[in-house]
């Protein structure tokens, strides 16, 4: 008997269950140890009985114990589920979404990260007959994403010049360019580091003579402690210059593209509509025209242009010498018994900026798309437009993470545009600078300097090397193996392979991110190829996002922004 009763207490003090396929564990105890305490009907009311009332295994109510603890297993399983979703939004009758009758386009999360414009209390009247309906086109400037990158091609290149290399104790690798301006009287001087490019204009009449380049980068930097700067003399180093200063340039741009109808509030409703509205199909044809990408030629923004994998159809515009692709959630493929719909995800969650329209009044709740990329949205509802005219007017919102810098064009007050053209000039040009502030957000802005510091240091030494093998150095001129002198020999510019390998080190840029590795591979996660077997070669491809973003967003694969 006494032995019967240690095998019991043995029993139950070993005792646990794993709950489905997430791998929680709750472990039962007995004697004057603590138990998690549970509600009604729970595991521990069926398993936990006292020996003297517990069934035998074989009872006939065995079927029906089996049953209960599956189906609480079940609403366990379910809960867990749902614990992984966002929140959900604010109750819908809530004073808040009442304001002006009807509902704000966007909801900023409950705990905040986002901004909104406008915020919820401008929209006490959105009516189109209140104020003017947007600003003048002339206004809409379109913001620089490196405002001096394009000055060593515009006043260097063209004019006889020098140019400098250093490694700084403290700055590191420099790289130092002065020109002469006889005409105006001027020294012009470019000095590259890794935070950024300082650039000045002196007056040569301060000078009795030419100063050293050790003066000319302290006169710029006053923390510049180099005592000595390498001359330049390689025959192409103002085409690698050239490349590092404009690596940030590109008139390319990719946007998503989502359709949202009324009453969805989650990322899996909202990615898995496939039909489109004739509204949203206006929309559409406001923003740019459909073309089929079987053989396109212009900018891809990563789609398959060759084996259809991506859709056959997508929206493409060109907008002031800039090419727009645009990836519409509803024209990727549609995968049945997927509710996150992967292959949609994959580009979309990997775009920086993305257009929301709205089919109906339910509000876009500003983190429900989760991504380590997406930093802003800019949401469209189409509304009632003024009583006598009754042309379709359209209402504009936007939102982005706290950290990304407000940018223009300003929206107009009320936030309401009844001409397509101008609704087009406004959103487009929104769209863009968006993309270019959503750059100096933190994640953004630590992978650009980790790039740049890359790059730079990549181009000091290839300017120093190839130099050398021009001068004639003997100990490099054996070295036919070294990166330095293949490249001398074959004229390839090995700063551009280097500048190539750095926007595809994956590695260096989740980390920084915060993004996983991928452990294994999969069909999904391998990167696009074209038809020679490389990626998208178009001109602004391998600049557009030179943070080192290009491979980077095109191969990460939805499960790591999920």
């Amino acid at each position: 008997m006494e032995r019967e009763k240690r095998n019991d207490l043995s029993f139950s003090r070993k005792r646990s269950f794993t709950f489905g396929a997430y791998g929680s564990v709750d472990r039962f105890t007995c004697g004057d140890e603590t138990r998690p305490e549970s509600g009604e009907n729970s595991i521990l009311d069926i398993l936990d009985s006292p020996p003297s009332n517990r069934q035998p295994l074989f009872s006939a109510s065995s079927n029906q114990r089996g049953t209960e603890l599956f189906e609480i297993i079940e609403k366990l399983q379910g809960s867990r589920i749902d614990e992984q979703r966002c929140e959900f939004p604010l109750p819908l009758k809530s004073q808040l979404l009442t304001i002006g009758g009807d509902l704000p386009l966007i909801l900023p999360p409950k705990l905040g990260g986002y901004w909104v414009d406008p915020p919820l209390e401008r929209l006490a009247d959105v009516s189109p007959t209140s104020s003017h309906h947007g600003l003048d086109p002339e206004t809409y400037d379109i913001m620089e994403r490196d405002g001096e990158a394009k000055i060593y091609h515009e006043f260097f290149r063209s004019r006889y010049h020098h140019s400098f290399t250093a490694v700084d104790p403290s700055l590191g690798p420099l790289v130092l360019s002065v020109c002469l301006e006889e005409e105006e009287s001027k020294l012009r001087v470019i000095l590259r580091m890794k935070e950024c490019s300082l650039h000045g204009v002196f007056s040569a009449s301060l000078f009795p003579n030419i100063p050293s380049a050790v003066e000319l980068a302290k006169m710029l930097c006053d923390r510049v402690t180099v005592s000595k700067f390498e001359v330049v003399s390689y025959l192409k180093a103002p085409e690698l210059i050239t490349t590092f200063d404009e690596h940030r340039v590109s008139p390319n741009f990719k946007f998503g593209i989502l359709y949202q109808k009324n009453g969805q509030f989650t990322e899996e409703d909202i990615l898995s509509n496939t039909e489109e509205s004739e509204e949203f199909k206006e929309l559409l044809s406001i923003l740019g025209e459909t073309v089929q990408l079987q053989g396109f030629t212009g900018f891809r923004g990563g789609l398959d242009v060759c084996h259809g994998q991506t859709g056959s159809e997508a929206v493409f515009t060109s907008f002031h010498g800039r090419e727009i692709m645009f990836h519409v959630a509803t024209k990727l493929p549609f995968t049945e018994g997927d509710p996150q719909q992967l292959q949609r995800k994959r580009h979309i969650g990997n775009d920086i900026v993305a257009l929301v329209y709205q089919d109906g009044q339910t509000p876009f709740l500003s983190d429900v798309i989760k991504s380590h990329f997406l930093h802003c949205f800019l949401v469209v509802r189409r509304t009632r437009g003024p009583e006598d005219t009754g042309e379709t007017a359209y209402q504009v919102s936007v939102t982005a993470r706290e950290d990304v810098p407000p940018f223009g064009p300003v929206l107009p007050n009320p936030p309401v545009f009844t001409d397509c053209s101008l609704l087009r000039e406004f959103i487009l040009t929104k769209l863009i600078n968006a993309e270019i502030s959503c750059y100096k957000a933190q994640r953004f802005s630590r992978l650009e300097l980790r790039t740049r510091s890359l790059l730079l240091e990549s181009l000091q030494a290839e300017l120093s090397t190839r130099s050398q093998c021009m001068m004639g150095d003997p100990s490099l001129s054996a070295l036919p193996s070294s990166e330095g002198a293949r490249g001398a020999s074959e004229g390839t510019g090995g700063f551009i392979e280097n500048f190539k390998r750095a926007i595809r080190v994956r590695s260096h840029s989740f980390e920084t991110l915060g993004v996983p590795r991928k452990m294994g591979g999969s069909a999904s996660q391998k990167p696009k190829t074209d038809k020679d077997g490389e990626g998208d070669k178009s001109p602004g491809h391998l600049s557009a996002d030179s943070l080192g973003l290009v491979e980077l967003k095109d191969q990460a694969s939805p499960q790591e922004e999920t």
